[in-house]
């Protein structure tokens, strides 16, 4: 290892910036913290020349090891949405194919790595068994524990041979949670053995394949009553560490997500994690805050509270990762760009899927389309399809009526007209329904988004599993009655 004399706490902090150019007082923050690692958010991407230039000011201040990420799942949590567009993991699910699934984790990291980025947080290894999941749903693979391993697996595989650093998430399981702990802390109450047969199996299953791994906030009882995962030795250090033997980078989801900021702030929990085994705390929201972590660490480290050894080995992880996977503007040809988006739009059209005995209106029958107006970002996915998008999948039919609500859960059905129409309800916001909805009888059910919202309104439905482009094509060339919806449900969808 390397003199302590190499080390600055800010080397072990991830932070987050304001706007989509690198500002010299900006700049001047990381330089002086040595800070080396950033995550970008949609705010901050611009035009890809922008981005371009923006993580090329990342890496000048920041140097020749800097970590540039960014959230570039698929689905609905995706960056940089001017890229060809990936299929949601359950949308893989549905289709099944570990080859498609490769595929697309490389293009993933082909268009991300040819905007400078070298750390992707993704594929998720959650899995999704408890459809009143308000955070994951889609963006698990399976509620099957062992798909999710295998499915994510071929993901990452690909998307590490194009040489981006994957980090899989949430461990060791955001899957069966009631509570988003971007709002609240989560608690799973599980034992060893049942967590072992389903959280714990996908990340046991790549931990020697996973170059990064990221926390969840949330307390497992059974394993740490007093700790979330984030800040919980017994589970990083004893459980990761110690019985798994993983040496990958650890880094903690946002410290600013209220499960921790609200309890520990950015200055406790940064020293925290890295007492109890992680290797970077991914200290966003604002400048202050972020200092605080910085100046926490370099606190705790001067009180001996943080050893020596444990800063280096922390720093040497990083070090590793970036210098194996190096920030620079890779080629994107033309020619591959095109091939990757027209993978990306097959592969939506595979998981395209069927519930019950859905099936595509006449073209010449009247028709009434409910859906909302709008649905905007809520930080973690992009703003969702609106009703003008929906209203597009049905350009070619004569007669429609399309209803657009400023909230569609605010639905009077009982005020509609009786007046004959095919009624479609077109699902296009991510939240779960009310129990009241049982009492509403569309003919068909579009889901465009939250494939749980199936198990809310009785009727034959179509699942896209995410709106993309490549999901809207497929779902309109199904409803005109030219394509098929070939896959099948990865998760259970059916009362």
């Amino acid at each position: 290892m390397t003199s302590m004399s190499d080390f600055h706490p800010g080397q072990l902090v991830m932070v987050s910036i304001e706007g989509k150019v690198l500002g010299e007082q900006q700049a001047a923050f990381l330089r002086d913290n040595h800070i080396r690692a950033v995550c970008l958010f949609r705010g901050n991407l611009g035009t890809e020349a922008e981005v371009k230039q923006l993580t090329a000011d990342l890496r000048a201040a920041m140097g020749d090891k800097a970590l540039i990420g960014l959230d570039q799942e698929g689905g609905s949590v995706v960056r940089a949405i001017f890229l060809p567009q990936p299929p949601a993991a359950m949308a893989l699910g549905a289709w099944g194919d570990e080859v498609m699934a490769e595929e697309v984790g490389a293009a993933v990291s082909r268009g991300i790595r040819s905007l400078g980025f070298n750390w992707n947080f993704a594929p998720v290894l959650d899995v999704n068994n408890n459809p009143a999941n308000p955070v994951i749903a889609e963006r698990s693979f399976s509620d099957d524990p062992r798909e999710v391993a295998r499915l994510a697996g071929a993901w990452m595989r690909g998307a590490l041979r194009e040489g981006v650093a994957c980090c899989v998430k949430h461990f060791p399981g955001h899957g069966d949670t009631h509570v988003d702990s971007h709002r609240d802390l989560p608690v799973v109450d599980k034992p060893l053995a049942q967590l072992q047969q389903l959280e714990f199996l996908p990340f046991a299953e790549l931990k020697d394949e996973a170059p990064a791994m990221m926390t969840a906030h949330i307390v497992y009882p059974q394993l740490d009553p007093e700790h979330p995962a984030t800040l919980s030795r017994k589970i990083l250090g004893d459980l990761l560490r110690g019985q798994w033997g993983y040496d990958g980078v650890v880094i903690t989801d946002s410290l600013v997500m209220k499960a921790i900021h609200d309890r520990y702030g950015h200055h406790l929990a940064a020293v925290m994690t890295l007492r109890a085994g992680a290797d970077m705390a991914m200290a966003l929201g604002t400048q202050d805050e972020q200092l605080a972590a910085v100046r926490a660490i370099a606190a705790a480290q001067a009180l001996g509270e943080l050893p020596a050894e444990r800063l280096q080995q922390a720093k040497a992880r990083l070090d590793a990762l970036a210098v194996r996977y190096p920030s620079v503007i890779a080629e994107y040809p033309p020619a591959v760009r095109e091939r990757d988006d027209l993978l990306m739009r097959r592969a939506w059209a595979a998981g395209l899927t069927v519930l019950g005995s859905a099936k595509p209106p006449r073209h010449d029958q009247p028709i009434r389309v409910l859906t909302q107006k709008s649905v905007p970002s809520d930080g973690v996915s992009e703003a969702g399809p609106t009703s003008d998008d929906v209203k597009s999948l049905f350009s070619n039919f004569g007669h429609v009526e399309v209803v657009a609500l400023d909230d569609l859960h605010q639905l009077d059905w009982s005020g509609l007209p009786k007046d004959g129409r095919l009624t479609v309800l077109v699902s296009n916001h991510r939240d779960r329904y009310a129990p009241r909805v049982e009492a509403w009888t569309p003919d068909l059910h579009l889901v465009l988004w939250n494939p749980f919202q199936a198990l809310d309104i009785t009727a034959p439905a179509v699942v896209t599993w995410g709106y993309a482009d490549g999901a809207l094509v497929a779902l309109r060339t199904w409803l005109e009655g030219h394509g098929q919806a070939p896959g099948r449900a990865p998760v259970r969808l059916v009362r």
